[in-house]
């Protein structure tokens, strides 16, 4: 049986660039209980398809991971701004592309359990290159895979990222189901 917990009190306990985190105490079903969740802005997942179907990535080193992982592109929400422009805006910054067409596709909650977050997918097309515009602290290698090369990446375990696993299982699913025409030369 699921219960909808009910928040009593509410304590921010750390407050950050990127994050914050704040400390509920809930009713649970028998009794209190309480619950760390991390406040952030969220964000936009450019899923960027070329004309041939290949997916525009961007491999960098992820400190959490320890490791460099390739990803879809993606960036935070800032203050003030709708994920439909960071959309466009991080397109631009990580990618150097611009798209023709940004068509919103879901959202989702990266981790549920802890987090507020939400992230917003968009499949970006019509492509037009151009040049990036990294944020300072970024490091970044932009990588044109074709889909069932990601497919099979993510089927064997090689590709770890939950927004890049969401996108490219969408953006092939796009294209199996015929909504998304690509010039396959």
């Amino acid at each position: 049986m699921t219960f909808e917990e009910k928040t009593l009190k509410s304590e921010r306990i750390y407050e950050g660039t990127i994050i914050n985190l704040r400390k509920d105490k809930v009713t649970v079903q028998n009794g209190i209980s309480y619950r760390e969740i991390v406040e952030h802005n969220g964000g936009a997942v450019l899923a960027a398809v070329t004309a041939e179907g290949k997916m525009v990535m961007v491999r960098q080193y992820r400190k959490p991971a320890g490791r460099v992982m390739l990803e879809a592109p993606a960036g935070k929400t800032d203050p003030g701004e709708t994920p439909d422009e960071t959309a466009v805006r991080e397109l631009k910054e990580e990618t150097g592309y611009s798209a023709g067409k940004v068509k919103y596709m879901t959202y989702f909650y990266p981790s549920v359990g802890y987090s507020e977050e939400k992230l917003y997918l968009y499949l970006c097309t019509d492509l037009k290159p151009g040049e990036t515009s990294f944020d300072e602290n970024e490091a970044i290698d932009i990588e044109e895979r074709d889909i069932d090369e990601l497919c099979q990446m993510v089927m064997k375990g090689e590709i770890n990222d939950a927004k890049t696993i969401v996108a490219i299982l969408m953006v092939k699913e796009e294209i199996t189901s015929g909504r998304l025409q690509l010039n396959m030369k």
